[in-house]
């Protein structure tokens, strides 16, 4: 009984897995059932796990979802410098995204912005983003390189977990490749321009002689409190020498007064001479 216990389940399986020989078909129907955020890795899982039954891998995906609540994302704008320009043949440029969490939960961590088709552009083939708390935006870099040919190319991309499920917006790079394309050239202009404007020690001021007033007014009050310390002792000096010589002078002067004789006032005086006249002498 046993032994014909198990024929019929071989029997079973084989059933289950008939039509199931192009195992990619069925990847991308169980992936269109459920939602485009489960990646091929997840997707090969469910139905290696049952026997590459496509209804039983649905259920099971189900099953185990109900646990698991994913996080979500918003794709905010793209924010490349130059975007919409096209780009010359096999050059480096930067694309900038910028996300945000819009669920109500933070993100877990070890999400990354993960290459999922199109054209990689030399890019790597996932990013790592820091976790995000509820309603935080960020912006993501990537460094690419264009194709070596002219046309017009394009990339997706899609957040996922450490688990490897995808969630949120997708996000797509429509690159223009042109022979006289800007956008490259843009970024490095911006970026001589920010590293122009950033100076590790800034230059000293000196005043300008030939300004207004008010202008250097700040400067001349600095000088003359620089000359008034200079010159503080030797005012101090000067300013003793003179109270002593003052005092000398005064000194002498009063010396020499009392050196000057002193006449008393002459009184008039009547007198008469010979002849009975009077007279002043």
């Amino acid at each position: 009984m046993e032994v014909d216990e198990d024929i019929d389940g071989g029997l079973v399986r084989q059933f289950n897995c008939l039509g199931t020989t192009d195992k990619e078909v069925l990847i991308k129907e169980l992936q269109t059932l459920v939602g485009a955020h489960l990646n091929d890795i997840n997707a090969k899982f469910y139905l290696e796990m049952t026997d590459w039954n496509l209804q039983a891998a649905v259920c099971a995906y189900f099953d185990l979802q109900v646990f698991t609540k994913l996080p979500q994302m918003t794709f905010v704008k793209d924010i490349t410098i130059g975007e919409g320009e096209s780009v010359p043949p096999s050059t480096r440029f930067i694309k900038t995204w910028r996300i945000q969490n819009t669920g109500e939960d933070g993100w877990p961590g070890g999400c990354s912005l993960i290459f999922t088709g199109g054209e990689q552009l030399g890019a790597p083939s996932h990013v790592n983003v820091n976790s995000l708390a509820a309603g935080e935006v960020a912006d993501i870099s990537i460094e690419m390189v264009s194709p070596s040919q002219t046309g017009l190319y394009s990339s997706k991309w899609r957040m996922s977990t450490a688990q490897g499920n995808f969630f949120g917006d997708t996000i797509w790079v429509i690159l223009p490749v042109d022979s006289g394309g800007t956008l490259a050239l843009m970024q490095q202009m911006v970026n001589f321009k920010e590293l122009g404007s950033t100076e590790a020690n800034p230059p000293v001021k000196l005043a300008n002689p030939f300004a207004p007033l008010h202008l250097g007014q700040q400067s001349s009050q600095l000088l003359n409190e620089q000359q008034q310390s200079n010159h503080q002792p030797q005012n101090d000096e000067s300013g003793q020498q003179e109270t002593q010589q003052h005092h000398h002078i005064n000194g002498n002067v009063n010396n020499h007064v009392s050196d000057v004789p002193f006449f008393a006032p002459l009184t008039p005086t009547c007198q008469e001479d010979a002849d009975g006249d009077v007279g002043m002498s």
